[in-house]
């Protein structure tokens, strides 16, 4: 048997002992109080029937002579009712409420006294419930009666007092109470049972179908079916379920997708750092071993020239590990943007100065168009300067000799914008989407491969730090231009 029957059985039992748990406690409920309100039927129904009795007997026996009892007449008679009605026991009071006379079965008369105020009581009532009297038998159990004035010369003398629910009756009925106790108490007991069985069944399966259903949905998910989810809206828990799986298969999914992006981006990573790296390890390799071999046969000019070939390697090398370096940083979240107030316009000087050898040996005009006093800008200096570094550099990469690089600051409402425009080969606007992906190269033949495009995936990081975006124009054989805006000091700190 397998856990998922196991459970299901589990849940039905659950189901099963519950509804019979609850129908049994209705059952005994529906016990007491058709217990009771049968009493109470009986009790009604009988005071209606023998209400008269007592009445009867005072206006046709005259039980009463002289204010005393007349037995040698009304003893027959009252015999005679008992007989034909076990249930009635007759006494006579006086008008005080004090038994002078009585015929019932037996002599256990316990109490010779009846409470007065409800014969009165009972007699004042004309239509509805009447009051439960004194039983001179069983003075702690109070009973149904009838009552009567007996009057002589237009005097009351006494009252004929009869009840209507004699010891004798109570035996039967406590006897057949008990057995229709039994006999309900089962009837109810197994119809609980089948009842309780009839809705655990169908309850059982209108609940643990949909959990099968969900159930082959995360067993197809769990083989590798990653496009499977549990259908419908329902509501309540199953509702819950289905919608907690559909959101969490979803992350799944795209957690899997990020895994896979991230192994192939990696692959790409590792291929480029090799081809990279063993670019110039090769070119340092092979001029430094021509210098080993050929030491004593070369002049000092060529010497010099196969060391500077040597030093540029080591610089490029360099400059790669530094990028890679820089952007597992990001990439690890361990940069922390020191914002602090600066003119941007200096520091984008004092970078161009850095880059005025480089472009005069390629012929490349290079220069700052600012549009006037600015104001200073809030943000990480360091940063700031490895950004617009990276967009020069790429600019460098792909501007061709002759052309030219014009780095733009202009003041806007929301900062001052920052443009790095070039004369180069361009991009497509296909690729634009791209390019900022890490590891990401776009392997185009007027775009030859120029290191492991990550110059500017470190440029977004490091904006991003600073919540500013950047945006890209490009034409292909027209140039790119780079832009972002970032913020003015006097700004932020309002």
């Amino acid at each position: 048997m397998s856990i998922k029957t196991i459970r299901g059985n589990l849940l039905f039992w659950k189901i099963a002992v519950v509804f019979s748990g609850l129908l049994i406690i209705l059952g005994v409920m529906f016990v007491l109080i058709a217990s009771k309100l049968s009493r109470s039927y009986y009790t009604m129904a009988h005071q209606e029937l023998y209400g008269n009795i007592a009445s009867h007997l005072a206006n046709f026996t005259h039980p009463l002579k002289n204010g005393k009892p007349d037995t040698a007449v009304t003893h027959d008679i009252i015999h005679s009712i008992m007989v034909a009605n076990p249930s009635v026991e007759v006494y006579l009071l006086d008008t005080t409420g004090k038994i002078t006379d009585y015929v019932v079965p037996d002599k256990s008369v316990r109490n010779h006294h009846v409470d007065i105020s409800k014969v009165k009581q009972w007699l004042a009532v004309k239509k509805g419930e009447r009051p439960l009297g004194d039983n001179p038998k069983q003075p702690d159990e109070p009973g149904i009666f009838s009552a009567a004035p007996v009057y002589e010369h237009g005097q009351l003398s006494g009252y004929v007092y009869a009840l209507l629910a004699s010891e004798k009756q109570r035996e039967i009925l406590s006897t057949l109470n008990s057995d229709l106790y039994y006999r309900l108490g089962s009837y109810i007991f197994f119809s609980a049972l089948l009842i309780a069985f009839i809705v655990g069944v169908i309850t059982f399966f209108l609940i643990t179908d949909s959990i099968c259903q969900i159930a082959a949905v995360v067993s197809r998910f769990k083989e590798g079916d990653y496009a499977a989810r549990i259908e419908g809206h329902a509501k309540g828990n199953l509702g819950m379920l289905t919608s907690t799986f559909n959101e969490m298969a979803d992350v799944i999914v795209d957690n899997f997708d990020k895994i896979t992006a991230t192994d192939k981006f990696r692959q790409e990573l590792i291929a480029n750092v090799s081809h990279d790296l063993r670019t110039p390890l090769s070119i340092m390799q092979g001029y430094v071993e021509t210098l080993m071999i050929k030491k004593d046969n070369i002049s000092d000019r060529e010497k010099d020239k196969y060391l500077s070939v040597v030093a540029e390697s080591t610089r490029k090398l360099s400059a790669l590990v530094e990028q890679l370096f820089q952007y597992a940083k990001l990439e690890a979240n361990q940069v922390s943007p020191q914002k602090e107030q600066f003119l941007l316009d200096e520091l984008v000087s004092d970078i161009l100065m850095a880059y005025q050898l480089k472009a005069a040996g390629r012929n490349i005009h290079l220069e700052l168009n600012n549009t006037g006093s600015l104001p200073p800008v809030f943000a990480d200096i360091a940063l700031t300067e490895r950004v617009l570094q990276n967009l020069i550099d790429n600019a460098f990469k792909f501007t061709p000799d002759g052309g030219s690089i014009t780095i733009h600051l202009q003041y806007t409402p929301a900062g001052v914008q920052v443009k790095v425009a070039d004369t180069g080969v361009g991009i497509a606007h296909e690729d634009q989407a791209y390019i900022f992906e890490r590891y990401k190269q776009l392997h185009r033949n007027e775009m030859p491969k120029k290191g492991m495009g990550i110059g500017l995936a470190i440029v977004k990081k490091i904006l991003e730090l600073h919540q500013v975006s950047i945006q890209v124009t490009s034409e292909p054989g027209k140039g790119t231009a780079f832009w972002f805006v970032l913020p003015i000091f006097s700004r932020v700190s309002v």
